[in-house]
């Protein structure tokens, strides 16, 4: 049980009355030594023991000092409300006291208790008894405080679906009340084999806890535990509790975005200011984190008393004020066909990431990270050169500068830029070489043609372009979002690189999919996750026109009738896409560089964007995630 420490409330009044002919005032004289006795004791029992006050059995003193122990750290005040002599017994007397304990900042247990005092040779005394210290205490009885834990609010998702709640767990550890002796030791490291854990650190924490601890080894969902139990249920002393944490549907489900609730670290106690505890479950990680505060409500206290029997019964509670629920726009059947999509990649994946949009009001549907980002969320805040998906934003940057989509450009399989060199991806088809219309620059994404009318635009060209579409303009979504940046370029070259997103324009998948929806939506799409966060966008300073979203609405059109999204073309509904391949870090042993694979897309009332951080292109290896989710 835990005590607090907390604030002093107001001061109780104190009355000397008489009785009329039952009892009267002590003290005919100028002294009250009944009066004085029980003063004496109000402020002994203000500093949470019997001090020195006379007593008539002095085994009451250590006992009451044992009783109250575990109160030592709640403030409380005692006063003397009277103090009454029976006319018939000027030997004897009763105290009535006032109590009151400030058991939280906010919250006071009030009440009176009697005492009797006696006069005993060499002079007055208190007979202790455990209800003088409260009414509803008996002999053999013990105090505690115990922490009323709050119910932590759910985060719920679209149509209030509910995502994340209390599930079944199975805590796994070593019950130390059933080994001793080297058994602590040998069973600690059964234990960490069984269950994979770092099995120094583990031996290291059994031997150091207590001989009746239990040293929890890890923490697993009912239906994940199931195939350690044969093995874990053969060490001496191992211990399978039952419990209940916030979890989500599945140990994926939007895991990096969601985040986890555990018990709070040394840190998060600090810096709390009293509100968290050692031992408090609270959010450690992602929106379990950053609404902590919402979701974990508040704690309340309770004073409780156990008797001989080991019963418990509470003598006063202040109620835990329960966590409010966490509104989220996510769609739990999308959300989980983003997973799967992804999980056709393989184990051994490199990081990816799929998010998926609502373009008529920019609900955040999905947003998922592959068995390969380790826990990052790179959905939401990675930041990765986004290839030929850009193309999208040059494209409206070039139609601005007044190139229509039937304009002939030319498409060599490769052009020099201030000495540098660029080419089309590896396998470019040769078919759409030489003098094409814009329209199949786009469908086949030729870098050269692109690169080739730069020259067309402008200083700040094609970052107006990427703000009308919702790229490089920060908001506070209420959760960490990257969306990107197209900075000015310092050099030909980079401008060049930059039409083709490379150079110094970044995107996350995130920005990507709202780029994809501001096309589908014909605007500037602010995307949404937490409804009830407010947020106000910033407009770009040229807004994108209807006449403009029509015409990137039938370029993205054309790379999947004509183009290299022509994969898609059965897939159910009118498909629009946009692939992209771009090179990164240090070149192989052949001088050829890795490269990140993307791919967006447009369909109905749905914009997604896929991320493959290591792939052979946008068609080849991000494509296939794209079409799983879209199927």
């Amino acid at each position: 049980m835990r005590s607090l420490r907390l604030g002093v409330g107001a001061g109780l009044a104190v009355v000397l009355v008489g009785v009329g002919s039952a009892c009267s005032a002590l003290g005919g004289d100028d002294t009250d030594p009944a009066g004085d006795l029980a003063d004496d004791l109000a402020a002994a029992l203000s500093d949470h023991s019997l001090g020195d006050v006379a007593l008539t059995d002095e085994a009451d003193r250590a006992a009451y000092a044992e009783l109250v122990a575990p109160l030592d750290e709640v403030p409380v005040e005692v006063e003397v409300v009277r103090v009454e002599e029976p006319e018939d017994d000027a030997t004897s007397a009763t105290a009535t006291l006032g109590w009151r304990w400030q058991v939280t900042e906010d919250a006071t247990w009030d009440y009176e208790s009697s005492v009797a005092l006696v006069e005993a040779d060499p002079g007055w005394r208190v007979d202790w008894t455990p209800e003088a210290l409260a009414p509803d205490l008996a002999e053999g009885d013990t105090l505690g405080l115990r922490t009323v834990t709050a119910q932590r609010g759910d985060i719920t998702g679209a149509d209030g679906a509910v995502l994340v709640t209390d599930r079944p767990v199975l805590r796994y550890g070593l019950d130390k009340t059933e080994v001793e002796g080297p058994q602590v030791a040998r069973s600690a490291r059964r234990i960490a084999r069984v269950l994979d854990v770092d099995e120094a650190s583990y031996v290291e924490r059994a031997e150091a806890m207590g001989a009746e601890a239990f040293v929890e080894a890890i923490v697993l969902r009912e239906d994940d535990a199931l195939d350690v139990l044969p093995a874990f249920r053969e060490v001496p002393g191992a211990l399978a509790v039952r419990d209940t944490l916030p979890l989500a549907p599945t140990r994926e489900f939007a895991a990096a975005l969601l985040g986890r609730v555990g018990p709070a670290t040394a840190e998060l106690v600090e810096e709390s200011g009293g509100s968290i505890a050692a031992g408090d479950e609270v959010g450690l990680s992602g929106l379990q984190l950053r609404y902590d505060e919402q979701l974990r409500g508040s704690s309340g206290t309770a004073v409780v008393a156990r008797d001989a029997e080991d019963e418990l019964r509470t003598l006063f509670e202040v109620p835990a004020t329960d966590g409010t629920d966490l509104a989220t726009t996510l769609d739990p059947d999308l959300q989980q066909r983003a997973e799967a999509a992804l999980a056709t990649l393989g184990e051994s994946a490199p990081a990816a990431a799929l998010v998926a949009v609502r373009p008529s009001d920019g609900a955040v549907l999905a947003t998922a990270n592959g068995v390969g980002t380790a826990g990052a969320d790179l959905a939401s805040t990675g930041q990765y050169a986004p290839g030929s998906t850009f193309k999208v934003v040059s494209s409206l940057a070039l139609v601005r500068s007044g190139l229509s989509v039937d304009d002939v450009v030319s498409c060599p399989a490769t052009t020099v830029v201030d000495g540098r060199s660029f080419k089309n991806y590896d396998d470019y088809p040769a078919s759409a070489l030489g003098d094409i219309p814009f329209v199949q620059a786009i469908a086949q994404s030729c870098n050269t043609a692109l690169i080739g009318n730069a020259d067309r635009l402008a200083p700040g060209d094609l970052a107006a372009a990427a703000q009308a579409l919702g790229l490089g303009t920060d908001h506070d979504l209420g959760f960490p979002v990257y969306f990107g940046q197209v900075p000015p370029p310092e050099t030909e070259t980079g401008a060049a690189a930059d039409m083709i997103g490379q150079g110094t324009v970044l995107a996350s998948p995130f920005a990507m999919a709202t780029v994809a929806a501001s096309v589908s939506a014909g605007r500037a799409v602010l995307p949404v996750l937490l409804p009830d966060h407010q947020v106000q966008q910033t407009p770009p300073e040229v807004p994108l026109t209807p006449e403009e979203a029509g015409t990137l609405r039938g370029l993205m059109r054309a790379v999947v009738t004509t183009g290299s999204g022509r994969f898609l073309l059965d897939v159910p509904g009118e498909v629009g896409a946009k692939t992209g391949t771009a090179e990164y870090g240090q070149p192989d042993a052949s001088g050829s560089l890795p490269t990140h694979a993307w791919m967006i897309a447009t369909r109905g009332d749905l914009a997604v964007a896929v991320f493959v951080e290591t792939g052979v292109s946008g068609s080849q290896t991000a494509g296939p995630v794209l079409e799983a989710f879209l199927r």
